[in-house]
């Protein structure tokens, strides 16, 4: 099954950039997941400012472009991820995240861990 995880975090992370050394243990992740057919795809994503919403809500649709500074946090990468099963996937999201906290103390965020839509799975 495939899962989409995405990593949260505050805008500032964002501006700021991460630290050489997770960029490194990252690559070396990447590599090592995409060899083992756990990653089918990854990227992060550039500051809000760069972005744009669109929101349908009263039979309108709006655009605002970023920064959203009405957000807390923001979407700073994502990852989509082949696992026989939401404990793997688990599992691959952890490491992911042992990597910021070993490498980037100060960091602080979250990493959502979605299973995909699929025929004949969901509604």
């Amino acid at each position: 099954m495939k899962y989409l995880c995405f990593i949260r975090h505050s805008e500032e992370y964002r501006e700021s950039g991460p630290p050489a050394a997770l960029m490194e243990a990252m690559g070396q992740f990447v590599q090592r997941s995409m060899k083992d057919g756990t990653l089918v795809d990854t990227g992060g994503l550039l500051p809000s400012r760069e972005g744009a919403r669109v929101r349908l809500a009263g039979g309108r649709i709006t655009v605002t472009d970023g920064p959203f500074i009405d957000s807390k946090e923001i979407i700073g990468g994502w990852a989509i991820l082949q696992a026989a099963s939401k404990a793997d996937a688990l599992r691959v999201a952890k490491e992911f995240m042992e990597l910021h906290r070993t490498h980037w103390p100060a960091f602080e965020g979250e990493s959502e861990l979605r299973p995909m839509f699929e025929p004949g799975r969901g509604p």
